[in-house]
Formats: C-alpha cells, sequence, structure tokens
C-alpha cells in the first residue's frame, strides 16, 4: 500500500505514526490469515496424496494379515465449513468430515508453513454404558387392544419399540425390547403368562426394508420363545390373538390384502378389507372372527385351511366401522361399532326360502344395543358376564349386565386424556383405562380415575434437564410443556399453550425456565406456579434454541430467521431487556453453546455452518476463529465442532445426527441419531469413527438427549413415536454393549395427579 506524503495535511503529521502502525498492524494480520489458508490448502493436498499412495500398501498388509496401517500425521483439513450454497471437495472425506468447525490448531511453525492438528482423547469407547431404567408414555392414539393384565400383577402396553410390564402397585417396571421397529399389536396368552407381539416393518440407516415380524415371549423371564413371519408379512403386523387350545396363533399384517394366518397351522389366506381386530373362540379353536370395515367374519379352521362366512346385517344398517368385539358366556359374539351400538350375533339355520335347499346356517344380528354417542371403542367381558364398553366421542365407561341392561356408567371427565381406547379389568371392580391421547387411567366406578402413566401425543423436540433437582422439561406439537421426575418416574404438572413448543432451557437458578415457540415467540414459566412471568417475540420463524449462560445474566434465543437474540436477564429470570444480536449465519439456527466465562458462544446452523461470537464485546462474529481454540465451553451440545467429529459416520449428509450432549464432568457425549438411536462416546472425539455404544428403542428419529444435573441418567425423546427413554448410566459396568434392557427400576411415588 503507498501514501502520498503530498497530501498529508501538516496537522495530521501527528497521527501518521500511528495510522501507519494501524494499517501494519491490519497488513500482518491478512498475511497470517492468507498463510494460514495456504498451509491448509498444501496440507490437504498432501494428504489426498498420501491416501492415495496409502491404499495399496493397505491392501498388501490386510492380504499379508497386518492389522496394521504406517502412522501418519494428521494436519488440519480447513478453517471453515461451506455454506449451504457450495459443495464439498470433489476428493477426500465424505459426509460431515468436512462439515465440522474449528480444529484445535497448535501454533504455526514459519519453518513448516503449515499448523500442526494434535487430536486430544483416545479411540476407546466410554467406560460407562446405558441401561433402560424408565419408559414414559403409552400409545393409544392409534393402536387397538393394547392394554391387558398379567399375573404377576403387571400391567403390558407398548410405545416405541418398547413393550413396558409396569407392576400397578409397586410402580416398577421391566421391558421387552427385542423388537427392531414399532409395536403396533399386542395379545397374552389364556395362561396370562406368553405374549405376543407385532411391529411394523422399517427401514435401517441404508434406506434398506426391515421385514415385519411377531415375538412370542415369556413375561416372566423375558425370554423370546419364537420369532414368526419373517418374510411373510408386509407394512407391518395390525393384530394378533392366541387360541385357547394353546396351538395357534393368528395373525393379521397390514397389506393391501390384509392376509390372514394361522400359526403353526395353516399357510393363511386373504381378506380384501380392511381389518382391526382377530379373535379365537374361546370355546371351539377352530373358529375365528374378525372385523374391520362394515363386516364380521367367521372363519373355520380345518385341515389346514381357512374358510370364512360373512355376518349378514339383514334389517339393521351396515355401521361404517366395527371397532371391537367379545366373546359372551353363552357363546354369542358382541360387536362394538362406529354408530354406538352393541350388535349381538348368533347362529341361524339357512333361509330355503332364499337361499334354496341345502343353504347352510348363517351369522345374523340377534339384537341391537344402544350403548354410546360415537363409536364404541373396546369392548371388555367380566368374569360374572358383566360387560364393560368404552365410548368414543362421550368418553363414557358403561357396565352392562349378561342380559345387555345397563348397571353403571362413569365419564372420563378431563379432556386432556382423550376417549376410552382400551380397557383391563383388575379385580372386576378396579380397572386399568387406556385413552386416545396416551393415558392410561387406574380407579373405579365409585372413586373415579387418576392417570397412572401419560405422555405426549404428537412430535416433541424440546427437552431440557433441571440444573440440581432430578427434573426435566419436555414440549413438542401437542402444545404440552410437561415437567416429569426422573426419580419417581411420574409427570409432576403439564400445560397446554397457545402455539407448540420446540426448544426449551432453565434458568441455572432454576426456578423458571424459557420455552421457543413455533411462532417466534418464547415464553419464560415460573417452576412452581407454572405462571407465565415473561411473555417476548423474536421475529416470525419458529425457534429451535433456547440457552441461558451459566451465570443466567444472558438468553441466547436461536431462530429459524438465521439470527441469535441475546437477552439481559435480571430478577432471578423473572425480567429480560434486549442486550444484542448476533448477525453473520445464513441459514437458520441449530445449536449453540455459551463459553464457561459467559463470554462467548459457539453456533451451528442449517448449512453446517460454526461461527463464534464475543457477546461482551457486542456480539459480535469472530472473524479469526484461532483465537477460540483453547476457550472452554459451559456445555456442548453443538452437533458440529472438533471436540465432536467422531461422532458422524462416514458418509453421513449432516442431517444424520439430530442432537447431542456432553456430560457435565466431561467425560461423555451422548448423541441421538436419525435412525432411532441413542449412542454414547468417550468425550472428546475428534477421531473419524470413533467407537460407541450404541442403543435401541426409539420407533423413530431420536429429536434430543440430555444428561440429568449429576449424570446418573440420560434422557432421549423420539419425533414421532411421542416417547421419552431415561436411561441408567452404569459406570464401569459390564453389560452388553449394545444395551440389553431387559432391566426392573422401581418408584416409590404415588399416582401422578391430573394436569
Amino acid at each position: 500500500m503507498e501514501l502520498d506524503i503530498d497530501d498529508v495535511s501538516a496537522g495530521s503529521s501527528a497521527e501518521y505514526p500511528d495510522r501507519v502502525s494501524v494499517m501494519e498492524g491490519r497488513l500482518q494480520l491478512q498475511e497470517n490469515e492468507i498463510t494460514l489458508l495456504k498451509s491448509s490448502l498444501a496440507d490437504a493436498l498432501r494428504r489426498l496424496r498420501l491416501h492415495d499412495q496409502l491404499i495399496p500398501l493397505l491392501k498388501q498388509q490386510l492380504i499379508a494379515g497386518s492389522g496394521k496401517g504406517p502412522e501418519q500425521d494428521v494436519f488440519c483439513r480447513g478453517a471453515h465449513p461451506p455454506h449451504h450454497h457450495q459443495e464439498p471437495p470433489e476428493r477426500g472425506p465424505p459426509g460431515p468430515q468436512w462439515l465440522h468447525g474449528e480444529p484445535e490448531f497448535s501454533p504455526p511453525d514459519p519453518n513448516l508453513g503449515r499448523t500442526s492438528l494434535h487430536y486430544p482423547g483416545g479411540m476407546e469407547p466410554p467406560v460407562e454404558k446405558l441401561e433402560l431404567d424408565w419408559v414414559y408414555g403409552y400409545r393409544g392414539r392409534d393402536c387397538r387392544a393394547n392394554l391387558y393384565l398379567l399375573a404377576s400383577g403387571e400391567a403390558v402396553y407398548f410405545i416405541a419399540c418398547v413393550v413396558v410390564l409396569y407392576h400397578i402397585n409397586n410402580r416398577t417396571q421391566r421391558h421387552y425390547s427385542k423388537h427392531t421397529d414399532c409395536v403396533r399389536c399386542l395379545t397374552i396368552h389364556p395362561d396370562k403368562v406368553r405374549v405376543a407381539s407385532g411391529q411394523t416393518a422399517g427401514v435401517d440407516k441404508d434406506g434398506k426394508p426391515l421385514q415385519p415380524y411377531v415375538h412370542i415371549w415369556d413375561s416372566s423371564t423375558l425370554i423370546t420363545l419364537q420369532q414368526i413371519g419373517l418374510g411373510t408379512f408386509e407394512r407391518g403386523v395390525g393384530s394378533v390373538a392366541f387360541s385357547f387350545a394353546v396351538t395357534f396363533l393368528c395373525v393379521i399384517d397390514d397389506s393391501n390384502e390384509h392376509m390372514l394366518s394361522v400359526w403353526d397351522c395353516a399357510k393363511g389366506t386373504n381378506t380384501n378389507e380392511a381389518v382391526f381386530t382377530v379373535e379365537f373362540n374361546p370355546n371351539d379353536s377352530t373358529n375365528i372372527i374378525t372385523c374391520g370395515k362394515s363386516h364380521v367374519y367367521f372363519w373355520t379352521l380345518s385341515a389346514g385351511s381357512l374358510t370364512k362366512k360373512q355376518g349378514i346385517f339383514g334389517k339393521y344398517k351396515k355401521p361404517k366401522f366395527i371397532q371391537c368385539f367379545v366373546f359372551s358366556l353363552t357363546g354369542d359374539v358382541l360387536t362394538g361399532d362406529s354408530e354406538g351400538n352393541i350388535l349381538t350375533w348368533g347362529k341361524s339355520p339357512g333361509d330355503v326360502k332364499t337361499l334354496g335347499k341345502g343353504a347352510k346356517e348363517t351369522f345374523q344380528i340377534m339384537r341391537q344395543t344402544r350403548a354410546h354417542d360415537g363409536s364404541v371403542f373396546t369392548l371388555c367381558m367380566l368374569q360374572g358376564g358383566a360387560l364393560l364398553s368404552g365410548g368414543g366421542k362421550d368418553r363414557k365407561i358403561i357396565r352392562w349386565s349378561a342380559d345387555l341392561a345397563p348397571e353403571r356408567e362413569c365419564e372420563v371427565k378431563d379432556t386432556c386424556f382423550g376417549a376410552v381406547r382400551c380397557i383391563a379389568d383388575v379385580d372386576g371392580e378396579e380397572l386399568l383405562v387406556g385413552t386416545t391421547r396416551n393415558a392410561i387411567l387406574r380407579g373405579t366406578f365409585s372413586d373415579g380415575f387418576v392417570a397412572i402413566v401419560q405422555g405426549h401425543v404428537d412430535e416433541m423436540w424440546g427437552l431440557a434437564t433441571h440444573p440440581s433437582q432430578d427434573v426435566f422439561l419436555t414440549c413438542g406439537h401437542d402444545r404440552l410443556v410437561c415437567v416429569w421426575n426422573t426419580e419417581e418416574h411420574k409427570l409432576d404438572w403439564c400445560t397446554t399453550l397457545e402455539e407448540y413448543g420446540l426448544c426449551a432451557d432453565f434458568c441455572p437458578n432454576g426456578a423458571v425456565v424459557s420455552v421457543g415457540l413455533s411462532t417466534g415467540r418464547w415464553l419464560v414459566l415460573d417452576l412452581q406456579t407454572k405462571d407465565i412471568v415473561s411473555d417476548y417475540t423474536d421475529g416470525n420463524e419458529q425457534l429451535s434454541v433456547m440457552r441461558y449462560s451459566t451465570d443466567g445474566s444472558f438468553l441466547a434465543v436461536g431462530s429459524h430467521d438465521n439470527f441469535i437474540y441475546i437477552y439481559n436477564v435480571t430478577e432471578s429470570g423473572r425480567r429480560y431487556s434486549r442486550y444484542g444480536k448476533c448477525n453473520g449465519h445464513s441459514s437458520f439456527i441449530t445449536h449453540l453453546d455459551w463459553s464457561k466465562d459467559g463470554k462467548y458462544i459457539m453456533s451451528n446452523s442449517g448449512d453446517y455452518e460454526i461461527l463464534y461470537w464475543d457477546i461482551a464485546g457486542g456480539c459480535k462474529l469472530l472473524r479469526n476463529r484461532y483465537e477460540s481454540k483453547d476457550r472452554e465451553w459451559a456445555s456442548y451440545t453443538c452437533v458440529l465442532g472438533f471436540h465432536v467429529m467422531g461422532v458422524w459416520l462416514e458418509g453421513s449428509d449432516g442431517t444424520d445426527i439430530n442432537a447431542l450432549c456432553r456430560s457435565h464432568n466431561e467425560r461423555m457425549v451422548a448423541v441421538a441419531d436419525d435412525f432411532c438411536k441413542v449412542h454414547l462416546f468417550q468425550y472428546p472425539c475428534p477421531k473419524p469413527k470413533a467407537p460407541n455404544h450404541s442403543y435401541e428403542g426409539h420407533g423413530s428419529h431420536v429429536t434430543n438427549v440430555r444428561f440429568t444435573h449429576c449424570d446418573s441418567h440420560v434422557l432421549s425423546m423420539g419425533g414421532k413415536d411421542t416417547c421419552i427413554l431415561q436411561w441408567r448410566v452404569k459406570r464401569g459396568g459390564t453389560g452388553d454393549s449394545g444395551g440389553d434392557r431387559l432391566h426392573s427400576s422401581s418408584s416409590t411415588s404415588t399416582s401422578s395427579p391430573e394436569p
């Protein structure tokens, strides 16, 4: 740069040395950055050449039986990940290995002209492992006949890929977790020990289909007795039923043909209508009943083949759906339909006048009983011959005598529980009621019902753990904000918002929690009173991350409008004032973390970008990311960063990991991926292909994961499966690294209050 001395006035001559020194300093900084970029490019090219040279050598060593390759130095790949409109390098590691943020640089060596990169940490999986401790939730919104009581006193039901055995008096859980995708149906054997559960089809991480099947297992030992139907069913298994003769299992799949098969006696035959449920006649195991869309079929099993007869509605209006049925003590079939009626079916001799000589017997309606306003969702036969029915629209439970005279009724008054989906008899008086809004109620006609199991009913994304208590918060598309207790395994309270929540964070004092909503609005709730103490709006797009600084003096709000809004926090988290705005990302904000001193922020965005911000200096973007190489972070939830490079699988596209969380002791990283799995890595894990422990249980993409305040548990939430899994951290355990989830966990809490 040249300066014309003649243009410099005498009055400014005194300032000249200062201006020159400033310009020289800027020029030096630019030269340093250029040097770093050149060295990075040279190192990348060197490694590519070395990679091409090593491939033949490695192949030779593998052939020769050697498992070790030559040692090689590792150098930085680049100073900045590409934006969403840029393409990844044509050569080099695929996926997020080029997406990661700033590596930890050592000081540049002027003699080498390059920057060395040192990997902290080893290549070992963490000594800690996870074991399934508790399952929050129940799938009642779209499944039928999915709640039973075992001889052990345990209620058996399912959610996601887990079948839960919940002892209703001892408040303990055990888990059958051998399914590879969402469980969709369940039945218990007449001996009340054996259980059959069927799952839906799925896909693996490569998009290849996983076939559905049925497991038959022992509820006392949780040992799988038989796996049937692999390669036979399509889409999933819709309904299963045991025969009373112990010999047969009847299965209906979810294909277009709704194939009915009896195992192990028949290959199967087809029905062409939507089928809801199937049962064997308790008095005759060669007789099978199915019902569904406008039909009831009576099947006969003989010599390995099935024949069917359709129930005749005659003078009665044919309902749109027949939802459920039971067998009376006299052998009649009672069905509940979408018109609110209970129909009694029986055998009638063939009508010779209509069908001619040789007409065979038919199954016709003997009686129609008006039961509910809206659909009859479930029927339950009691031991003495009395009948229970559950309604959809009216949410009523009615007890009927053996001759179908109404005796007693009650209503599930709290609308947040939804309609009656399923009823299980406990002792003739006490009942378990599964509802359409994913709750299980316990009670009697006299005393009413309270919830013993509750859950979300729509996709969940927001998860936050309390800084000092065994408490966590969840929020989702159902507009519910729920606060749970990890020690007592219950819902403390929940409230319904006007919009759905997507993110949350507790203030470090633990008294309030902030929740980000889908409209750019965010609320601050008092943890004790549930009152909204603050209400603000930033932009008009959804918020994706809320994060307090370590001392609680700042709150950072990450939005889909590409900005991070910074607020001053006063009055113990009850008052907020805008401090500044971080402007520099070219896509929506996904994750962010504060430094331990509360002065800086690290953030990720939807275009796989990682940026650093000087908050104390006025929310300025730090363009020289080298300055952040040794900065300590109070939390680590950013999925892109040097310290967590190893969590990404080779070939990942950048969306395969939805969330991660470093433990408070900075020894572990829990990862939520897009393939229904939770992973546990050692921290830091910067090396590619870092070893880890993987755990299954969710039935959809895992949207979030968090450690509890003392690192005793990991919490993970599924998206569409509406399931929250609580994993116990086993330090130095010797269990299966793949996560054997056959574990019993106890709780001493009382019934959870109604929200």
